[in-house]
């Protein structure tokens, strides 16, 4: 019989042979076989344990099933079907409950902590005293030393997470895809750029119905709300954005006090106060005190300039209207804000979007990080490499010396079977083994960004381009590892370093002489004029208090939700207590907007994610703003402070504290202050 195509372990994955009912055997199988390697080390006499049996072995005994599952949860992240999604969360409960069991292994933990405090454990040095040290810290972090009924409680217990938490998801997803809007009077489209309603017509005639459709998917939502200047039709549009996940049959509302009910069990099995300790315990932030301390420090920061912003945008609506100073309704907050960068720096930025074509973006991207890290980026042809979607391309990377380092796949354009927003992951694991040969990596980019439409290419907004960038600095953190040990490979980092990378590639996309790679007008080939380039960089701070006040918020309510439950938990509604949390980091409007509790996939669509983790963003943010410095001070395209990211950063992986990784790179501790003056705050 041939083998199973979701445990096949080749490098080329064969996605067209990945059938909904072969996850279910191919999963119990794994399950199976990850469960008696497990056992095995349970086993073990305390007298005959090595690293190599113990600690080694515990690396290696769930491999097969992880790479396995890892592509179910892709296929249901970018190829969502009923039949899918029904063999998806009938293993789930098993898949969670394995992981979960695993620290709670009496037997396991007993041979784990035998070998670590024995005289042979001295001599374990370099990156296997890390694993030693990490596995038996995140054995103890997940109550490896609870006693038997507090352990049984909490296997449970992550089973039922991990099921509300898909639930959630599955209920944004299928809310977002239930509602379309159909314009048929061109008329009502007046302010709609021409791409966006060449989107909507090629949208309408896809499902066969007359006019122009919109949807709440964001290349769709995000000019309709910023330029259309029917006010009834946006105000229907923002209401619908508004309540995914408020209403039945999509309502989260029971959801999110039963996830938040549980992580708070959870961390108190744990003996923590509460679950934001139980997290950053390990990550750079260290608890939840500190977290929310660094969060209000910013909002106090951007406190008046956050205030200013929101006065001078009602004073120049009002003055354009005629109508009497007042908040604004929320669905006009974009459209006004547009209409007053417009006036102010003379800038749209779809004057940006001709010069910013999909393919030449990525090209010039891949052109950029041959300059800084020498690293090669080619494209496979069509057809050559299997992928899950015709419209998925395939790239293989090497090094200056030519090393296959890893290939990976992009997806980059919305589909009804697709989650929203973008997202790296990765797929296979390699890098350097003991034989002193090395495996290269596999990994995967997608994204939501504008399709290409009416005959012409997919032209991204400059928002959407740092968004790539974004995600191929996850992806190069993956795929440029150097550690041996697969589970501290990449982005397998404490959590509040993991988008440094990732944001650090995100500082080239407002640079001229990087622009100017890729930047080109998709007819003519002209780079960005310097008229407009001048405008692009003069209001890059515009509104920028509003922007950093839009992140304190959710991170503010993350970590309130994570720290003070009992005040949201038990609520018939939670949204007046988050709002009521959070209200001074809020645009006022009127009537006063939801926040998105009930739609924060970040927080609530994973057993853990970002929860009592968001902040990450802006602590990352801090991170990248400073360590680009030595960019701007020493060339932008220095190949050799380029060399020494991959060498300190990207290689590195969670080889060592993130704290010290960044001191290694910069000298010394990171400087908010680096922030603070690329926002215009400082």
């Amino acid at each position: 019989m041939a083998e199973n195509p979701f445990l096949d372990s080749a490098f080329h994955i064969r996605w067209s042979a990945l059938a909904p009912d072969l996850i279910a055997p191919a999963i119990e199988a794994a399950l199976g076989r990850a469960q008696a390697a497990i056992d095995a080390i349970a086993a073990l006499e305390p007298a005959t344990l090595t690293f190599e049996n113990s600690f080694l072995a515990l690396e290696k005994a769930s491999e097969e099933l992880t790479a396995a599952w890892g592509k179910v949860t892709h296929l249901q992240s970018v190829a969502d079907s009923p039949a899918l999604r029904e063999a998806h969360n009938a293993m789930l409960p098993k898949v969670s409950a394995f992981y979960a069991a695993i620290p709670l292994n009496a037997a396991l933990w007993a041979r784990l902590k035998a070998f670590a405090d024995s005289p042979t454990a001295v001599r374990v040095a370099g990156i296997r005293r890390r694993f030693l040290e990490e596995t038996v810290k995140d054995f103890r972090q997940a109550g490896a030393d609870l006693p038997a009924e507090k352990r049984a409680r909490l296997e449970a217990l992550q089973s039922e997470l991990a099921q509300a938490t898909q639930k959630y998801s599955e209920n944004v997803l299928d809310a977002t895809n239930a509602w379309q809007l159909v314009v048929t009077e061109e008329a009502r489209l007046a302010g709609l750029p021409a791409h966006a309603k060449a989107a909507a017509r090629a949208s309408a005639e896809k499902k066969g119905v007359a006019g122009w459709r919109f949807t709440l998917h964001q290349p769709s939502l995000e000019p309709f709300m910023t330029y259309l200047e029917d006010e009834g039709l946006r105000r229907e549009m923002w209401t619908a954005s508004a309540a995914v996940g408020a209403h039945a049959p999509y309502d989260n509302t029971a959801l999110i006090g039963r996830i938040l009910a549980l992580r708070a069990e959870k961390a108190a099995l744990l003996g923590q106060p509460h679950f934001a300790d139980a997290v950053l315990e390990r990550r750079m932030a260290r608890s939840g005190a500190r977290a929310l301390a660094f969060v209000e420090d910013f909002q106090q920061r951007c406190g008046a300039a956050f205030a200013r912003e929101c006065r001078e945008l009602e004073e120049f609506a009002a003055a354009q209207t005629g109508r009497p100073l007042a908040p604004l309704a929320p669905w006009s907050i974009l459209f006004w804000a547009e209409r007053l960068r417009q006036a102010r720096y003379a800038f749209d930025e779809e004057a940006l979007r001709p010069y910013f074509p999909m393919d030449r973006v990525i090209a010039g991207m891949f052109e950029l990080v041959g300059k800084v890290f020498a690293l090669n980026v080619a494209e496979r042809p069509a057809g050559a490499v299997e992928a899950w979607h015709p419209e998925v391309k395939f790239y293989d990377v090497r090094d200056a010396r030519g090393r296959h380092v890893g290939s990976f796949y992009a997806d980059w354009h919305p589909r009804e079977s697709k989650r929203g927003g973008a997202w790296m992951n990765y797929l296979i694991t390699g890098g350097p083994g003991p034989d002193g040969a090395r495996a290269p990596h596999l990994g995967l980019m997608c994204g939501n960004m504008t399709p290409p439409a009416g005959g012409r290419p997919a032209l991204l907004t400059h928002r959407e381009v740092e968004t790539v960038f974004h995600e191929f600095g996850h992806l190069l953190h993956h795929l440029l590892g150097e550690v041996e040990i697969k589970s501290l490979n990449g982005v397998n980092v404490a959590w509040d370093f993991v988008e440094l990378p990732s944001q650090m590639m995100e500082n080239w996309t407002w640079e001229r002489a990087s622009l100017d790679l890729f930047a080109r007008h998709h007819e003519t080939g002209a780079t960005i004029p310097d008229g407009i380039f001048s405008k692009m960089i003069a209001a890059k701070n515009f509104r920028s208090a509003c922007a950093t006040m839009r992140q304190v918020a959710f991170a503010k309510m993350d970590l309130l939700l994570h720290m003070r439950t009992a005040d949201f938990a038990g609520a018939a509604d939670i949204e007046p207590a988050v709002r009521g949390s959070i209200a001074e980091c809020l645009v006022p409007t009127e009537p006063p907007a939801p926040t998105i509790v009930k739609r924060f996939n970040h927080i609530f669509s994973d057993p853990v994610g970002y929860a009592a983790g968001y902040y990450s963003y802006k602590w990352a943010e801090v991170l990248d703003a400073d360590a680009f410095t030595r960019f701007r001070r020493e060339g932008i395209f220095n190949a050799q402070v380029g060399a020494q990211f991959v060498e300190k950063i990207l290689s590195k992986g969670n080889s060592a504290d993130a704290a010290e990784l960044f001191r290694d790179f910069m000298g010394r501790d990171p400087d908010p202050q680096a922030l603070l003056v690329r926002a215009g705050l400082a």
